[in-house]
C-alpha cells in the first residue's frame, strides 16, 4: 500500500512538473536570462542564495517572536500562536507535502541554493517540528497569564458538577445530533479521516468481551472548538465598574469524549485519544487536458480531501495499539506521527480574539476616509477621481470608497460596462454583490475569477455560478496560469467622450481581508492606466495577444523585462558616479536572475534597500557581493501585503505598485500587473511618509545578517521608539478626528 502511496505522489509531482514546463516553455523568450546573467558564474555560488523553505520556516519564528514579545497585549499574543498553528499546518500541506512527492519521485536535482530535496526534506521537517514544539511552549507559558486576567482554559474533567452536567445538557442538545461514529471491523473499511480534521480514536468493548476500534470526527464550525462554560459555582463575580467577570472554555472533543456513552450504548467506552491529519493539497491541475475548467476544479477540490497523509499528530498518552491501528491504515512512517501534548491544533486559539476585553488587544482600528471622498455625506466617486488620483493605504484607509467605486458604477445609467478581476473574495462579499447588481440593471460586467486560488477554489466556484446566474460574464482563469493582479475597469459615458476609470492594487477584493493586511489601492482616470487596462481585459476575456502596453508592466510578458530594465538603469546611474538607489517592499523575494540582478547593482554601487515580510533568498551584506544591500522584515498587528519598487532613476524618480513579488511563480506563471503612480504628491507620500516609516521601524523590525540569521532591532538609547503599523493607526484616527472637528 505504502508503495501505491508513493508511486501517486511522484504522478502527482510530474503531472505538475509538466504543467509548468509547459507554461513555462509558452513564454521561454520573456524568462530567458541574458548572456550578461550567464557569464556571472561567481553569483550562482550557493552560497549567496538561502533555501526558500528554511526561509519561509525564519519567517514563522518571526511570528512565535511576536506571541513572546510581552510589548503585545495578552490576547493578541495568544492570536500569534493561533496563527503558526494555522500557517504551519498549510506549510505541510503544500511545502513539505511537495518536498515529499520530489524525493519519491526520484528527483535529484540541486537547487540555486545547494539543496537536494533528499538533503532538504529533514532539514525542514525538524525544523517544522521544532516550531510545533515552541507555539506548544508558548501557550504553556500564557495560560498563567490567561488566568490572571480571568479567561480560564480548562479540562473538562477538573470541573465541578453543575458546570459538567450544564456542558452535557450542550452536548446532547447541540452535539450529539451532528456526531456520526464510525466503526472498524471486518465488515466496515477503516474510514476516510478527512484533511485538517481533528479526530477522537475510541477503543470500546462489546458485551462479548472483544475490543472494537471507531473514529468519531470533532465537528467544526458552526460549533466552537473553544466551548464556553459556566462560572463555577463558588464564582463571584465582581461588582459593576470593579472590573471584567472571568471567563471559562473546554475544548469541544474533551466534552465528546466525556459523553461517547451516547454514541456506543451497550458497549463500554475503554479508552478515547484525539488525532489530526494533515493530508497533501498539493495536487496538480491538468489543465491542458479539461474540456471545463470549473468542473476540472470541482473534481480538484474533491480529490484534495483524499490526498497522501503528511501528517498526523497524536495525543502523547496514544497507547502504542491505538497508535498501530493508525499507523497502518493511514500508511504512515514514524517521521509522520508528531506526538503532542493534549490539546492538539492550536490554530482555534485565534477564536479568542471574540472575547470583549479592550485592555488585552490593541487599540481598535478606526479607518479613516481620502479627505477628497469624506467632504460630503454622499460624494461622487467619479468626480473625486477626475479632480486627482487617489491613494488608499488599507487597513489604516476604509475599503469603502473602493465598495463605493464599484457599488456607484452598478447603479449609475452613464455606466456601460465594468469589468474585473477576482482572486479571493471571502464569505460576505459586497463587491460581488455590486457586481450582480450590476448585471441585474443592464451593465456589460464580465469578471476574471481565478479558480485556482489556492483553498479558496470552492469558495470561488460558488461565487462564479452565482454569477453567472444573474448574467455576468464570468470567465475561469487562463490555461497554465493563474490570474493574480487586482484591477477594476469602469466605462462611463460622459457627454461625447467615453472616459474609463480603473481601480488597481496590491490586495483582493475581500472586505475582510483590508482590515488585516496593509495594501494599497489607486483610484485614477489616467488615460494611458485605463488604455492598458482595457488591452489587458482584451486579453484575459478573448482571443487578443498581449500587446504593447503604455504603462504596465503585465506578467508574464512585460513584467520580467521591464524590471530589469529598471534595475540596469539603477546600475548605469552609479557607473557614472551619480547617486543610485532602489527600495523595494514585498513579501518574497525568490527568484534567482533577479537576485542576481540585484547582486550586480550592489557591486556597481547601487544602494539597495529591501522591506521583504516573508521569504528571502537574497543574502545582504555579503562582501564584494551585497555590501548595499539591506534587507528588514516587519511582522507586526497586520499581515505586511503592499508592494511598492522605488527607483531613483537619476532624480526622476519612478514608483511601481502591484500585485507581484519576485518570485519565479508571480513573473513566470502569473498574470500580474505593476503600474508606475502618476500623481506626483501620491509619489511623494509613499517615498517620504510610507517607505520611511517602515525603513525607519524600530520596534517590529528585523534585519537579515549575512549569515542567514535576523535580529530584532531596538531602539538605541536616547533613539524614539516607531512602531510603523501603529504609527500609521495613530494619523488615520488623527485624520478622522480632524474630518469631525471640520
Amino acid at each position: 500500500m505504502r508503495g501505491t502511496e508513493s508511486q501517486s505522489r511522484a504522478d502527482e509531482y510530474h503531472g505538475r512538473q509538466t504543467a509548468k514546463r509547459t507554461t513555462e516553455a509558452a513564454h521561454e523568450e520573456f524568462i530567458s536570462e541574458t548572456a550578461a546573467e550567464i557569464a556571472d558564474t561567481e553569483l550562482r555560488d550557493p552560497s549567496l542564495y538561502r533555501n526558500r523553505e528554511l526561509s519561509m520556516l525564519d519567517f514563522f519564528e518571526r511570528v512565535i517572536e511576536e506571541a513572546r514579545d510581552v510589548n503585545n497585549p495578552l490576547l493578541e499574543r495568544v492570536k500569534f500562536v493561533g496563527i503558526l498553528g494555522s500557517i504551519l499546518g498549510e506549510f505541510f500541506m503544500v511545502r513539505i507535502a511537495g518536498l515529499r512527492q520530489q524525493v519519491e519521485a526520484g528527483v535529484t536535482e540541486v537547487s540555486a541554493d545547494g539543496f537536494t530535496p533528499q538533503k532538504l526534506l529533514p532539514l525542514v521537517q525538524e525544523r517544522a517540528w521544532g516550531l510545533m514544539k515552541a507555539a506548544r511552549q508558548c501557550f504553556s507559558d500564557l495560560r498563567p497569564e490567561l488566568e490572571t486576567a480571568g479567561i480560564h482554559i480548562v479540562d473538562y474533567g477538573t470541573l465541578d458538577s453543575g458546570q459538567q452536567g450544564k456542558l452535557d445538557e450542550y452536548f446532547e442538545s447541540q452535539i450529539f445530533p451532528v456526531l456520526t461514529p464510525l466503526a472498524f471491523d471486518p465488515g466496515r473499511p477503516f474510514p476516510h479521516i478527512s484533511n485538517m480534521s481533528h479526530n477522537l480514536a475510541v477503543l470500546v468493548r462489546d458485551p462479548s468481551g472483544e475490543e472494537r476500534f471507531a473514529r468519531v470526527k470533532v465537528p467544526g464550525s458552526p460549533l466552537p472548538r473553544l466551548v464556553p462554560v459556566p462560572a463555577p459555582a463558588r464564582y463571584v463575580a465582581p461588582e459593576d465598574g470593579e472590573g471584567a467577570p472571568d471567563q471559562w472554555f473546554t475544548w469541544l472533543e474533551q466534552v465528546i469524549a466525556a459523553n461517547l456513552s451516547s454514541l456506543f450504548p451497550g458497549m463500554e467506552v475503554l479508552e478515547t485519544h484525539a488525532f489530526r491529519v494533515t493530508r497533501d493539497a498539493e495536487l496538480a491541475i491538468q489543465e491542458l487536458e479539461a474540456d471545463d475548467l470549473l468542473e476540472t476544479i470541482e473534481r480538484f477540490v474533491r480529490r484534495r480531501r483524499f490526498g497522501s497523509v503528511i501528517r498526523v499528530t497524536i495525543d502523547e498518552e496514544m497507547p502504542e495499539r491505538i497508535r498501530g491501528i493508525l499507523k497502518e491504515n493511514l500508511e504512515l512512517t514514524e517521521q509522520d506521527i508528531y506526538t503532542v501534548k493534549s490539546p492538539l491544533g492550536l490554530s482555534s486559539l485565534w477564536d479568542l480574539q471574540r472575547i470583549d476585553r479592550p485592555e488585552l488587544s490593541f487599540q481598535p482600528l478606526v479607518q479613516s476616509t481620502p479627505a477628497v471622498l469624506a467632504d460630503a455625506d454622499k460624494p461622487d466617486i467619479f468626480a473625486a477621481i477626475r479632480q486627482k488620483d487617489i491613494l488608499l493605504h488599507h487597513p489604516y484607509d476604509s475599503f469603502d470608497p473602493v465598495v463605493d467605486f464599484v457599488t456607484s458604477a452598478a447603479d449609475d445609467p452613464d455606466v456601460l460596462a465594468i469589468k474585473t478581476t477576482l482572486y479571493r473574495v471571502g464569505r460576505n462579499a459586497p463587491v460581488v454583490d455590486a457586481l450582480m447588481e450590476a448585471a441585474a440593471n443592464g451593465k456589460q460586467v464580465a469578471v476574471l475569477l481565478e479558480l485556482k486560488a489556492r483553498f479558496d477554489e470552492e469558495s470561488n466556484i460558488g461565487w462564479a455560478k452565482a454569477l453567472e446566474r444573474e448574467g455576468v460574464h464570468v470567465v475561469y482563469g487562463l490555461v497554465g496560469l493563474k490570474t493574480h493582479s487586482k484591477i477594476m475597469l469602469v466605462v462611463r459615458r460622459e457627454g461625447e467622450r467615453i472616459r474609463r476609470y480603473v481601480h488597481l492594487g496590491t490586495g483582493n477584493y475581500n472586505s475582510m481581508t483590508t482590515k488585516q493586511y496593509t495594501d494599497l489601492g489607486y483610484l485614477t482616470c489616467n488615460d494611458d492606466l485605463g488604455a492598458d487596462a482595457s488591452v489587458v481585459f482584451n486579453s484575459l476575456t478573448g482571443y487578443a495577444t498581449s500587446g504593447d502596453y503604455r504603462k504596465f508592466l503585465v506578467a508574464p510578458t512585460t513584467m520580467r523585462r521591464g524590471i530589469e530594465e529598471r534595475i540596469d538603469r539603477e546600475i548605469a546611474h552609479a557607473e557614472r558616479g551619480e547617486e543610485a538607489h532602489l527600495i523595494f517592499k514585498m513579501n518574497s523575494l525568490v527568484d534567482k536572475p533577479m537576485i542576481r540582478r540585484l547582486y550586480r547593482a550592489s557591486q556597481a554601487g547601487v544602494k539597495v534597500e529591501l522591506n521583504v515580510r516573508g521569504m528571502c533568498c537574497l543574502r545582504p551584506g555579503v562582501p564584494g557581493v551585497s555590501d548595499n544591500i539591506s534587507e528588514r522584515s516587519i511582522v507586526g498587528r497586520f499581515l505586511e501585503h503592499s508592494r511598492i519598487y522605488w527607483f531613483r532613476n537619476g532624480g526622476e524618480e519612478e514608483i511601481l505598485l502591484g500585485s507581484a513579488d519576485l518570485m519565479p511563480r508571480n513573473l513566470n506563471r502569473r498574470v500580474e500587473i505593476l503600474f508606475p503612480v502618476q500623481d506626483k504628491a501620491i509619489l511623494r507620500r509613499l517615498r517620504d511618509e510610507i517607505l520611511a516609516t517602515y525603513l525607519a521601524d524600530n520596534m517590529k523590525t528585523r534585519v537579515l545578517k549575512p549569515d542567514g540569521t535576523w535580529e530584532h532591532i531596538w531602539p538605541a538609547e536616547g533613539e524614539t521608539p516607531l512602531n510603523a503599523q501603529e504609527y500609521f493607526v495613530a494619523q488615520a484616527r488623527e485624520a478622522v478626528l480632524r474630518q469631525g472637528d471640520e
